[in-house]
């Protein structure tokens, strides 16, 4: 099946080459459809290509310091973690450990402008572009949006502190910006919800976590998804042309509740605040994170999709996300980093199978996985030549599993502050790739521009009639020896669709962009698409479709 688009790859697209001596090469209700019979609009694929990215770290967020081999807690543009960056904390009251400590110290307003200002260039920008970055996931606290809602901190410990982060939500417009003109998606994530959703400091404050056990604070946290929704939709409808990057909100980063329940209806009631503050037709989709328990969460959203999806007509994505890390429990820092790699090339067990299930299972519902933190850390104890290829090993392993099974994945983080703690390869993005631990690209680059003449239409014509009837005779060969009466028309029908439908993927990315789409939501793009095919016709034989479906959309990409 690979030769379908050989025609078009040869001249169309290349795989950069590595640089020399750095690489070597269960639903309550039915789900909506989200594609229509024709190819999928951009409003609808922008949201379900493969997205690879990166978490732009450390730009809005605070942490603590932690030893260089063991930093837990992610960092990010806006919500600051010591351990990355080290200047913001200078002048912070102690214990100088979380965002409102800065925001107690001094000259808090003047550092952290700064910080925004300079922290992710240009330059940087358009590197990411460069090697293949798609998606950027960018995590704010509820704090970051009262530039444009004061009403945001009423009621909660950063209430004093609206002129010292008054300036965070105008970075945060620029930033989705820019990833617009680079033909980058942007996820936004609550890292920091009022009280603190987890115990670490990079959610907002040095204090004890009380967002579950707090009834005021729960409620402030639904009026923060409402702000940020309402916040996002018109910005987005405000330029010209509005913009349609945001592919998801995630409602919070790794909350750790008393139990599964208070946190599941929370959800549910967060998802309802989305649709009703998103302005416009078609919100985001709904990213979860799923506190470690992929397994429970996965049947628990397939179960309730009809309730947490985006948009109560036509559904959208639900989307869990994974954080897969390697150095915090003991097991992980006395197991080598060949038995890490080992373990995630095992498809019989483990986290391959747990991301099948649940690409499958919440997949079939409406929706996905994602992993929207991982890196190459790993504890000394791990590693044993400490050689650059051990590592290369560990990254290409997860970047085999997330590419196989996951809607998405985001490195854990663009880069630490060089001049206090170096370079780290281990979770430095570019000082990864420098180092040629991560690939010096990643996904497919184009080599020319889109070629949408009437030649190419012609020829694009030719190739899919040849290969359908080779997939369709072949297919009717293998059902001859099998005894039944089956619609065999079906099966072209469903090869049209999936060929069209990878091809709108294919060239439908920003002109001012290198990368060429693909799709990552595989299995909701196929069941959406079957769906609309057994209702087209009273569900006979809808195998074949499937079928023809299942081995285009694998092929492509």
């Amino acid at each position: 099946m690979r030769k379908v688009f050989r025609g078009f790859k040869q001249d169309f697209l290349h795989r950069p080459k590595p640089e020399s001596d750095t690489r070597t090469e269960s639903s309550s209700a039915t789900p909506p459809t989200p594609f229509a019979t024709t190819p999928p609009a951009r409003d609808d694929w922008i949201q379900y290509r493969k997205h690879r990215g990166v978490n732009l770290g450390t730009s809005f967020l605070s942490d603590f310091v932690y030893p260089s081999f063991n930093p837990l807690i992610p960092g990010s543009w806006f919500v600051l973690e010591r351990w990355i960056t080290d200047t913001p904390f200078r002048q912070a009251a102690q214990p100088a450990s979380s965002d409102l400590d800065i925001a107690k110290g001094s000259n808090a307003k003047a550092i952290l402008e700064k910080h925004w200002d300079t922290w992710v260039t240009t330059k940087e920008w358009n590197w990411l572009a460069s090697v293949g970055i798609n998606s950027v996931r960018i995590p704010i606290g509820y704090y970051h949006l009262c530039g444009a809602d004061r009403s945001i901190l009423d009621g909660t410990d950063f209430y004093p502190y609206y002129d010292i982060y008054q300036g965070a939500w105008k970075r945060i417009t620029e930033a989705i910006i820019a990833a617009n003109k680079r033909g980058m998606t942007v996820l936004i994530d609550l890292h920091a919800a009022p009280g603190k959703q987890n115990a670490d400091s990079h959610s907002g404050t040095s204090n004890p976590a009380n967002f579950f056990n707090d009834p005021h604070n729960l409620r402030r946290g639904l009026y923060a998804i409402s702000s940020l929704t309402r916040l996002l939709s018109t910005f987005c409808a405000s330029q010209d042309p509005p913009l349609n990057n945001i592919i998801g909100i995630e409602l919070l980063n790794e909350p750790a509740p008393p139990d599964d329940d208070i946190l599941r209806k929370w959800y549910i009631d967060a998802v309802a605040e989305v649709r009703k503050a998103w302005v416009g037709s078609r919100a985001p989709a709904i990213y979860l994170g799923e506190c470690w328990r992929t397994e429970s969460y996965t049947e628990w959203a397939t179960a309730e999709y009809g309730r947490l999806a985006p948009n109560s007509t036509f559904g959208g994505l639900v989307v869990l996300d994974h954080h897969l890390y390697r150095c915090f429990t003991p097991a992980d820092t006395q197991t080598s980093v060949q038995d890490h790699t080992r373990a995630l090339l095992d498809e019989s067990s483990g986290i391959q199978k747990t991301f099948q299930q649940t690409s499958e299972s919440l997949g079939r519902a409406g929706g996905g996985i994602v992993v929207a933190e991982w890196s190459c850390g790993l504890a000394p104890t791990s590693l044993r030549t400490h050689q650059p290829q051990e590592r290369r090993d560990f990254v290409d392993a997860q970047l085999a599993v997330y590419e196989k099974w996951c809607g998405g994945w985001w490195w854990w983080m663009l880069k630490k502050e060089e001049s206090v703690y170096g370079k780290d390869v281990g979770w430095g993005f570019k000082d990864a790739v420098e180092g040629g631990v991560f690939p010096s690209s990643v996904g497919l680059r184009r080599r020319r521009g889109v070629d949408r003449s009437q030649r190419e239409r012609e020829r694009r014509s030719r190739v899919l009639e040849t290969e359908r009837k080779k997939a369709f005779d072949q297919h009717c060969e293998y059902w001859s020896k099998i005894p039944g009466s089956y619609n065999h028309a079906l099966f072209e029908g469903g090869y049209t669709d999936g060929f069209n439908d990878n091809y709108a993927f294919f060239e439908g990315v920003s002109l001012d962009s290198e990368g060429v789409g693909s799709m990552g939501f595989l299995v909701h793009a196929l069941t959406a698409r079957t769906e609309e095919q057994r209702q087209n016709s009273n569900g006979q034989n809808i195998f074949f479709s499937s079928s023809a479906k299942i081995r285009l959309m694998i092929w492509v990409f």
